[in-house]
């Protein structure tokens, strides 16, 4: 029987851009695997999803995408996204069983690699014996906050969100308490628990693989295999992958700004993207249009539409924005020499590493720091939601990568801060020896993906393990 690997990825393009990347280096390192994907009909809620799967189905045929199919009772869309998706995690249990059961009459299932949040698959996988890992679409800085997690609950009585003090997770700079993950917040909260739940998990599986490098995070990297984010117990062995990034073009918009790019100087152009599901309310985006100009950069610029006071956060659906509306009078044109408005979307990597792009104002997704790095682009730092207030620390304080933005408690940015950080970014000398150490990065990120370099070794490694389980 054919051996294959089978894969759970989370609702979100770029968890599973990163676990397709992932099944394309196991394929590279030994053909003789298939690797089938489980999918729910919420991963296909964008055209950009839908048109992305089309493209490997035809392009990679070892890599087959499942359906599972609709759920008779979906879980209640008005619960916040992270709770959303674990609760789809939770109710498609038994399906999974039954898919896993039927690709086993045909196939010997060698692993089973789950995104954090299709945790609730772990224990389906363990209870049929099959090898169960963890793919781990952010840093290890990430990894090592959920791993120690468990210990954190022991440690501290207090939820997070009424503790206002500093916590020092093993290999990482403080962590405010008010900057760990909103998820995090309320230990008697189902998103605590649903974490707190995927931190023991993870503790016993077979093992994990990261979406970073390893000259990017020694410290934390360390700390993790010396034992200190699970001091209880073993820590499952540990493979550090990345960069898994791919870009996502789906459509001639990115034409528009290829073009646009070719005529700026280089290193001259910053870029403002927030992630797929990045939106700023319309107080917000005016202040930035302000900032923008303040600054006098030149810019490339994503907007979307503000969310509906009522929209589901988990909402991916982007109407088209009204530019004249959001933004102030006469902004477009009176910036049309030095700025690029685009709506909705852009294509981020082939952005990234075009020769014009200086700077990237990010939301601190780990997906566009790798792209970010990978291309030697420093940032600014101005996070939204999910982990990005704590990925800010560590960018900033940690690996020492971007920029702070200092912002309200509401989160809101003023045009001033915006001008002024824009400037140090492109013009001072602070900006300039951020923008050496970038560069100094993103070569070894290069050369980690390199044959022999250590991202490809440590795929080598986890290939090998697959291939001694006996199941």
């Amino acid at each position: 029987m054919e051996s294959v690997v089978v894969m759970l990825p989370s609702l979100g393009i770029g968890h599973l851009i990163s676990m397709v990347e992932l099944g394309e280096l196991i394929l590279t390192h030994d053909p003789t695997f298939t690797i089938t994907i489980l999918l729910t009909p919420a991963h296909y809620e964008t055209k950009s999803t839908a048109n992305y799967i089309k493209n490997v189905t035809s392009t990679t045929p070892s890599i087959t995408f499942h359906n599972l199919p609709t759920l008779p009772h979906p879980p209640d869309t008005s619960t916040h996204f992270f709770d959303h998706v674990f609760q789809i995690s939770k109710l498609y249990k038994p399906i999974i069983r039954d898919t896993l059961q039927t690709i086993s009459e045909k196939s010997t299932i060698k692993a089973g690699i789950l995104d954090f949040m299709s945790n609730d698959a772990f224990e389906v996988c363990t209870s049929l014996n099959i090898p169960t890992y963890y793919l781990f679409t952010g840093s290890a800085f990430g990894l090592n906050i959920m791993l120690y997690m468990r210990t954190l609950h022991e440690k501290i009585s207090e939820s997070f969100k009424d503790l206002r003090t500093y916590i020092q997770p093993p290999g990482t700079p403080p962590i405010y308490s008010l900057d760990m993950p909103m998820t995090m917040y309320d230990r008697n909260s189902n998103s605590y628990k649903s974490l707190l739940s995927v931190s023991e998990n993870m503790a016993k599986s077979s093992g994990i693989i990261v979406n970073t490098f390893a000259k990017l995070e020694p410290k934390v990297m360390k700390a993790i295999a010396d034992g200190e984010c699970i001091p209880d117990g073993p820590t499952p062995p540990t493979y550090y992958v990345g960069p898994l990034i791919r870009d996502n073009s789906d459509d001639n918009s990115g034409d528009k700004c290829l073009k646009w790019l070719n005529l700026q100087p280089s290193k001259s152009v910053v870029v403002l993207i927030f992630g797929s599901m990045g939106k700023f309310k319309k107080d917000q985006l005016k202040e930035m249009a302000k900032g923008l100009e303040k600054s006098g950069q030149r810019f490339l610029w994503v907007v979307r539409s503000p969310p509906p006071e009522n929209q589901k956060v988990h909402e991916f659906a982007l109407k088209e924005p009204d530019l004249d509306d959001l933004l102030p009078a006469g902004f477009i044109e009176r910036n049309k020499e030095k700025g690029l408005v685009v709506k909705n979307w852009a294509p981020q990597g082939e952005i990234l590493r075009h020769e014009s792009v200086g700077g990237f104002v990010c939301h601190c997704g780990w997906n566009s720091v790798l792209e970010a790095m990978h291309n030697g682009v420093p940032l600014v730092a101005w996070p939204l939601y999910a982990e990005q207030k704590m990925n800010r620390v560590y960018l900033v304080e940690g690996i020492k990568v971007a920029l702070p933005l200092q912002m309200g408690e509401d989160g809101f940015v003023t045009a001033e801060e915006l001008a002024e950080r824009l400037r140090e970014l492109m013009e001072e000398d602070s900006g300039k020896k951020l923008r050496e150490h970038v560069s100094a990065i993103s070569e070894s990120a290069k050369a980690a993906v390199m044959d022999g370099g250590s991202s490809r070794v440590a795929v080598a490694e986890f290939v090998e393990s697959l291939k001694s389980v006996r199941v």
